[in-house]
């Protein structure tokens, strides 16, 4: 297996054969070059290894060399090979963005571990930016939908996982649990990210202009239709179709749906011409879709094209372990919409909000941190301490889970202020940890 690539640039034929011969022999892949401008065609941003370019050659020489690769790529490893009196040229080169220069003549073993650490400083580089790349595709995503639990975690997987196909996508979930976040998501994260999320709201569609909003008119297709329009599905075109709350779809309206998803066309009113749609249709239900078909309230027909994959939202019920980083970030965020000092929020206020009932989800959730936030209202107002079902130690268990998390999210993960604040000893607090599967990288953002 090679140990990386090496380009090797220098007029005299007998050294590009003697060094070419040394890093066969140490492992290396090496192509050398006469001209440096044969050898620049191979370089990219994605190029795994190093150039290694003599300092005097005619026509272009090292120093142009040197600018011309870093143009490509300013932390693409160059070395120069220098005679005796090229040394301070070689510095000079160095300050410009050279990495290590080798004097005339040099040892195979010199040349081996310049090359060598070249290549490691390379390897590290790409690494780092492919890191870096991935992190920020995740940040973005935990901004959107913020939540480290189980549930919360493999919607995030899902979406990453699905946002580059063309699938159409179902999400159901409750009020206020995310569905139009994910759905952004969905669309931010696909390739078709830089053209129109196209939100139509199903349940508010005046249903004597429906068709008019969503296929568009020509001239004098109804009475008052003076001029041509386009509508929602065509201004979509190339991008991506959002139907919230589609059980509110009038039946009518589901039949012609189902014909342009099928078709993946539309005729607006008064033509006769079919238009093309490269679009992806995203809906959201609040409901069980299945159940209504079987109701006779919804289209099966209908149901069987959207759901070609089913994102399914969690409720924060489900996930009471994100309540209070969840809470914390939405104060902050309240604050700084409105001017406000950021606020320091008491470990046992997020205890208190984790063990609360939240019926309308991360939307409640908000609202009562932009109160918070605002000064507005007490943060016990209201609290039920309501843990759900289940039996009194079901009960306690949770209040003392939710109590845990509290306290290692408002100490970001820190175990001895975490125990210390909880009055517990360190094997306690390690023991209850590993009871509640709890890690303290959970909570810790550095």
């Amino acid at each position: 297996m090679s140990k990386g690539k090496v380009i090797f640039i220098d007029d005299e034929e007998h050294l590009r054969i003697a060094s070419k011969q040394t890093l066969d022999l140490a492992g290396f892949d090496v192509d050398c070059f006469a001209d440096a401008k044969e050898a620049l065609d191979l370089l990219s941003r994605d190029f795994t290894g190093v150039v290694i370019s003599d300092i005097r050659m005619p026509g272009m020489g090292g120093m142009e060399v040197l600018e011309k690769v870093l143009e490509v790529d300013v932390d693409q490893p160059v070395v120069l090979v220098t005679g005796h009196g090229d040394v301070q040229l070689a510095v000079e080169a160095m300050r410009k963005g050279a990495y290590d220069f080798i004097e005339k003549p040099f040892a195979s073993n010199y040349l081996i571990d310049v090359v060598g650490r070249a290549i490691e400083k390379r390897r590290l580089t790409l690494e780092n930016r492919e890191l870096r790349s991935a992190a920020a595709g995740r940040d973005q995503l935990e901004a959107r939908l913020m939540g480290r639990s189980k549930a919360v975690v493999e919607l995030r997987q899902q979406i990453r996982s699905v946002a580059q196909t063309d699938a159409d996508v179902l999400i159901i979930g409750e009020t206020g649990t995310g569905k139009e976040v994910a759905a952004r998501a969905l669309h931010s994260d696909s390739a078709r990210g830089d053209r129109s999320f196209v939100a139509i709201n199903c349940g508010a569609l005046p249903e004597a202009l429906i068709e008019s909003e969503l296929f568009g008119h020509e001239p004098g297709a109804f009475p008052g239709a003076t001029r041509a329009r386009v509508g929602k599905f065509e201004h979509a075109r190339g991008g991506t179709i959002f139907l919230d709350e589609i059980e509110s779809m009038p039946m009518t309206l589901q039949v012609k749906l189902l014909r342009v998803i099928q078709e993946r066309s539309i005729t607006r009113l008064g033509s006769n011409d079919a238009v093309e749609l490269d679009v992806r249709f995203i809906a959201t239900s609040k409901v069980d879709l299945e159940a209504a078909a079987e109701a006779g309230k919804f289209r099966s027909d209908l149901l069987y094209r959207l759901n070609v994959i089913t994102l399914t939202i969690p409720t924060l019920e489900q996930r009471k372990e994100d309540i209070p980083r969840l809470f914390t970030q939405l104060v902050n965020e309240a604050c700084l919409r409105y001017r406000r000092d950021l606020l320091d929020i008491p470990a046992g206020t997020l205890a208190e909000m984790a063990n609360r009932s939240w019926p309308g989800n991360v939307r409640e959730l908000r609202n009562a941190a932009d109160r918070f936030a605002l000064g507005l209202t007490e943060i016990d107002e209201g609290l039920d301490g309501d843990t759900g079902p289940g039996s009194l130690a079901d009960r306690v268990s949770e209040f003392e889970k939710n109590a845990i998390v509290a306290e290692l999210a408002a100490n970001d993960g820190q175990l001895k202020n975490t125990y210390e604040s909880l009055g517990l000893s360190r094997k306690t607090l390690y023991e209850k940890m590993q009871k509640y599967k709890l890690s303290r990288e959970e909570f810790n953002d550095g």
